[in-house]
């Protein structure tokens, strides 16, 4: 019969210099996410609790902020400027996301080939993405312009007799907004989507060719699956951004004419900046949020129900 021994390992040894390294370790840690918590607090969830108290008081800035209840809510309700900022900011919406969407892979899936100079081009469209807004607004406002604009000037060289005012014109200053934001944006998401189409393995686009797919079977049953994910990201970031949409349209338009290009945050601008009604600009403020955090959670349910 033998015997065993078992040894038990010694304890271990915290050293006085062991928890002076700890320390350090996590004084250091701190000093890296300490400014950039700081700039949160001060920023961002300050001002937005701030917004939210505000919303339920008149303030102007020359008084003391007085509690009013829901009246900030119940006059915006009843305000035709809320109610076609609203619209107007759904159309543009609704334009900005889908065309964007679409523009942007069809570029993706055309420079994602070996071509000679492919990086110039993919340079040449996303470029307007990191140009200054304002010259990109200054030089679509000179090509929109109704009389001596190339782009009135060429529809009047194919025939069209009375070629749109754009953006002298209240039915078309909407579509030419959405047009030069889709024109500015669409580099940016085209690089989200060549990155999404570049991760997907080329056995999948093989193997289906091989079982005789064709080139569309191809690109909707196994790109766009697999793009899923890009896509997902690209509708919440399109979505999020065509809502909070402001200096495009000041620059462009200022909101007219009239009140035709007017959008939510160019109201609570006008309203909390211009008229120093800060509780009633806060009021709109709040329902913008929650309108887009109300659309953002049902992107989220929908894409959780796809991967079921």
């Amino acid at each position: 019969m033998t015997t065993e021994t078992i040894t038990q390992a010694p304890a271990p040894v915290h050293s006085r210099g062991n928890r002076k390294q700890a320390r350090r370790n996590t004084l250091i840690g701190w000093t890296f996410i300490l400014p950039n918590f700081l700039g949160f607090l001060a920023f961002t969830l300050i001002p937005v609790v701030a917004a939210f108290a505000l919303s339920f008081m008149e303030w102007t800035s020359f008084s003391a902020p007085k509690w009013v209840g829901l009246a900030n809510f119940e006059r915006m309700f009843a305000s035709d400027s809320f109610w076609i900022a609203l619209r107007n900011t759904l159309v543009y919406a609704l334009g900005h996301v889908p065309l964007t969407m679409a523009l942007a892979l069809i570029l993706a899936m055309l420079l994602n080939r070996k071509l000679k100079g492919i990086g110039f081009f993919r340079v040449a469209i996303f470029f307007p993405y990191i140009t200054s807004l304002v010259a990109v607004a200054v030089v679509w406002n000179m090509l929109f312009s109704p009389d001596s604009g190339p782009i009135n000037q060429f529809l009047g060289a194919i025939g069209i007799a009375n070629p749109p005012g754009w953006t002298s014109s209240s039915d078309w200053a909407m579509p030419a907004v959405i047009i030069t934001s889709v024109w500015r944006d669409m580099g940016y998401y085209m690089v989200l989507y060549l990155a999404g189409l570049q991760a997907i393995p080329t056995e999948l686009d093989e193997a289906a060719e091989v079982d005789g797919a064709s080139a569309w079977q191809r690109f909707w049953n196994v790109t766009i699956p697999s793009l899923r994910p890009t896509t997902f990201f690209v509708v919440v970031m399109l979505t999020v951004s065509s809502f909070k949409v402001f200096d495009l349209i000041v620059v462009m338009t200022n909101g007219g004419p009239g009140r035709s290009t007017t959008v939510l945050s160019q109201l609570i601008y006008q309203e909390g900046i211009g008229e120093g009604k800060f509780g009633y600009s806060s009021a709109i403020s709040l329902v913008l949020f929650i309108i887009v955090l109300t659309v953002t959670v049902l992107q989220f349910k929908i894409q959780q129900r796809r991967e079921r």
